[in-house]
């Protein structure tokens, strides 16, 4: 069979934009790229090298020593990427779940406490306890202290997230829940059966938001967790790594010891590269739904 399609021809005009803006595209995707190629480049380096030439687009006087200093301890590495693995892939489910029921309860237009309950959450973003407050709640009355749930369960929701995610939930039409309720479903099987399916685009982005805030967490597993865990979360754990190069650089330094070659800067890229390499795979495949769920999320309605 013939094939009849005819190309339409461009204009030279919109040749040249397509042709602009691709080069504008590929410039800035570069730009992105380029402080992650030099911290690749400055944890293969050598720590002297560094010292006095900067860092470079490759690696200056090619040396391991800066993951041998993170690796030295291969048990406590694999578990601490095993401790966050569970916490990131736990935290976003649970989470995900209770933040779109939360979301999807708040824009029903039928649910008399709606707005009372909005504004309680919206009010935490304005005043918060602080942090002295929230320590003493967790670790006296919660006696949480020394455990991963101090940890876990004040990742696991977030005011903004619930906001974003009712944002969201607006743009699925109320005839839906209207419709489960003529045909007897229950405000739970309606959700289950018909509202989450229709929110992968604000799923995959709070999903997002809540596996980054998981992996990216050291702070809370320094005020709860501390040594009174064998493993502690990748993040904590990398941050006493370099804590640990840094007083021994200093102690050293006071004893008139060579530190020439003792990783400093380039340990911090080692453990840059460790800590964000793994979860910088997973935006690709949640990448479409992701642009779309932002700019769902960004109309108000």
């Amino acid at each position: 069979m013939e094939n009849n399609r005819t190309k339409i021809k461009q204009s030279k005009s919109t040749v040249s934009i397509k042709f602009i803006s691709y080069i504008v595209i590929l410039l800035f995707t570069l730009l992105c790229l380029l402080p992650f190629i030099l911290i690749v480049s400055a944890s293969f380096s050598t720590e002297s090298v560094i010292s006095k030439e900067g860092f470079g687009l490759l690696p200056k006087g090619f040396t391991l020593s800066s993951y041998i200093w993170v690796f030295r301890y291969p048990k406590m590495i694999i578990g601490s990427y095993a401790v966050t693995i569970i916490m990131a892939v736990c935290g976003t489910v649970v989470g995900l779940f209770l933040i779109a029921m939360t979301g999807y309860a708040l824009q029903r237009k039928d649910f008399y406490f709606r707005n009372m309950l909005s504004f309680f959450i919206y009010f935490t973003t304005l005043f918060s306890a602080g942090m002295a407050p929230t320590f003493i709640w967790v670790s006296r009355y919660l006696h949480l202290k020394g455990s991963y749930l101090a940890v876990f369960l004040q990742l696991l929701m977030t005011p903004w997230l619930i906001i974003l995610m009712k944002n969201f939930t607006k743009s699925v039409p109320f005839e839906i829940t209207e419709s489960g309720k003529i045909d007897g479903a229950g405000d739970f099987k309606i959700f289950i059966s018909l509202i989450f399916p229709m929110l992968k685009p604000a799923l995959a982005t709070v999903g997002l938001f809540l596996a980054l805030g998981y992996w990216n967490e050291w702070y809370q597993s320094s005020l709860y967790l501390g040594s009174a865990v064998t493993y502690k979360p990748l993040q904590y754990y990398l941050y006493n790594i370099i804590n640990t190069a840094n007083a021994l650089k200093s102690s050293l330094a006071g004893a008139n010891v060579s530190i020439t070659n003792l990783p400093s800067n380039t340990l911090k890229m080692a453990t840059a590269v460790v800590a964000t390499g793994p979860i910088i795979f997973l935006y690709p495949f949640v990448q479409k739904y992701f642009i779309s769920g932002i700019t769902v999320g960004a109309v108000k309605g």
